[in-house]
C-alpha cells in the first residue's frame, strides 16, 4: 500500500501537469478502456474490458491507496488525456513497478506520455528516494519502448510468446531504470545501453504505453 506522504499534489512539466485523480475521471476511464486500440495495448485479455470492470478499477487503483496513481493533463489547456501510476510500491528495497496509459488516441506521439513518464521518474528517485522502478510492455509496442529507453530504461528480460495478438505470438518485456541511472541522464551522463527489440513479422501502430494495471 502506498503511503499518503507520498502523493504529491501536483508535479508540473513543460507539456503535461500530473494530478491526483477525482471521481469525475471515471467518465474518461470509461471512454479509454473500452477502446479496442487501448485494450490492446494495456490488457492481457483479448478485448476491451466490461464497464463494470473499469469502474472497479478505478476506483481501487486511481482513487484508492494502493498504488500513487495520477492523471495526465495537457498543461495549455488542462485536457485530461491518461493516466499513470506508481504501484507495489517497496520501502524496503526501494522498488515500485510503474503504468501509464494515454487514453485520448489523438494526442499520442506528442511527448505527452515521455514527459509524464520524467515526471513520476523524478518524483520516485529524487523525492521518494527509491532505487528501482520496473515495467513490462508489449514488444509490438515499439512506441513506448522507445520512450521508455528515452527515459532511461534498459530492457533487463523478456517472456517469450507470452501474449497472442493479430493473429501471432509476442514477447512481453521487461525494463528497469535504476536511481544512479537517473542521476547519469540528469546529469548530462551517457544513458544506460539497452539491447534493442527483437522486430518480429510486421510493426505494429503507433499506441499508448504500458500493461494493465
Amino acid at each position: 500500500m502506498a503511503h499518503r506522504s507520498w502523493f504529491p499534489d501536483v508535479l508540473e512539466g513543460d507539456l503535461v501537469v500530473l494530478r491526483r485523480h477525482v471521481p469525475e475521471n471515471l467518465g474518461a476511464f470509461l471512454r479509454w478502456y473500452s477502446d479496442a486500440e487501448v485494450a490492446r495495448l494495456t490488457r492481457y485479455q483479448d478485448g476491451p474490458m466490461r464497464p463494470e470492470e473499469i469502474e472497479r478499477f478505478f476506483t481501487a487503483r486511481a482513487l484508492g491507496p494502493e498504488s500513487l496513481s495520477l492523471a495526465v493533463h495537457v498543461r495549455e489547456t488542462n485536457r485530461l488525456v491518461g493516466t499513470c501510476a506508481l504501484s507495489q510500491l517497496d520501502s524496503d528495497n526501494g522498488s515500485a513497478l510503474y503504468h501509464i496509459t494515454i487514453g485520448e488516441k489523438d494526442v499520442w506521439g506528442r511527448g505527452y506520455g515521455t514527459e509524464a513518464t520524467r515526471l513520476m521518474l523524478g518524483h520516485a528517485f529524487e523525492t521518494l528516494n527509491l532505487h528501482r522502478i520496473g515495467l513490462s510492455v508489449f514488444s509490438f509496442n515499439e512506441r513506448a519502448i522507445r520512450s521508455y529507453q528515452s527515459c532511461g530504461f534498459v530492457i533487463e528480460g523478456r517472456a517469450r510468446e507470452a501474449i497472442w495478438r493479430d493473429g501471432r505470438w509476442w514477447d512481453e518485456i521487461s525494463m528497469s531504470v535504476l536511481q544512479s541511472d537517473w542521476h547519469a541522464i540528469r546529469g548530462g551522463g551517457v544513458a544506460p545501453v539497452a539491447a534493442a527489440p527483437r522486430r518480429r513479422g510486421r510493426t505494429a501502430p503507433a499506441g499508448l504505453f504500458g500493461r494493465r494495471r
